[in-house]
């Protein structure tokens, strides 16, 4: 890569929103799925240690460095910790999600990500509308008592409107 690519990177990059998580420098950070799951690293390098038995040969701990743009899928039950591997270099952003969701992102192609995701969005939307709906008209009839005032009730002076 020759340096005008490596700015041109570095430019892009920098003017990239940032998404995901985020690990500030000197923090470390344990993580334990119930399912198995995808470490995906968008921005700086970790340190992660996979806590599992070890395997293979006597380096192979579990101990790895992962820099932006790789990847780590993560077995259900096993912990994960992770930090910052260069502390000077900023904070590592990060993005975790169920490893079904990321296989689903991935093989998602222009019908995944133009229809079925925004049905999926009017789906919920549409039931928290509902939801609300009922709790308001659970609402104005705990409250029907004021809004038929002076049916089979006697007003005070002050609630009436005497000529």
């Amino acid at each position: 890569m020759n340096t005008l690519s490596a700015h041109t990177a570095s430019a892009q990059h920098s003017r990239m929103p940032a998404r995901g998580w985020r690990l500030d420098t000197r923090r470390a950070m344990s993580l334990r799925p119930q399912v198995p799951s995808r470490l995906h690293i968008t921005q700086g390098r970790a340190w992660v240690t996979l806590g599992q038995a070890p395997k293979g040969a006597a380096n192979e701990s579990g101990d790895l460095v992962l820099n932006a743009g790789e990847s780590l899928t993560v077995p259900a039950g096993a912990r994960v910790v992770m930090e910052p591997w260069q502390p000077g270099a900023g904070p590592v952003r990060f993005d975790w999600c169920a490893e079904p969701e990321a296989l689903s992102r991935e093989e998602a192609g222009r019908f995944g990500r133009e229809v079925v995701t925004p049905s999926r969005e009017l789906g919920v939307a549409l039931g928290q509308a509902g939801l609300a709906f009922a709790r308001l008209v659970r609402g104005v009839f705990g409250y029907s008592e004021f809004l038929v005032a002076g049916r089979g009730r006697v007003l005070t002076p002050y609630e009436s409107n005497q000529p």
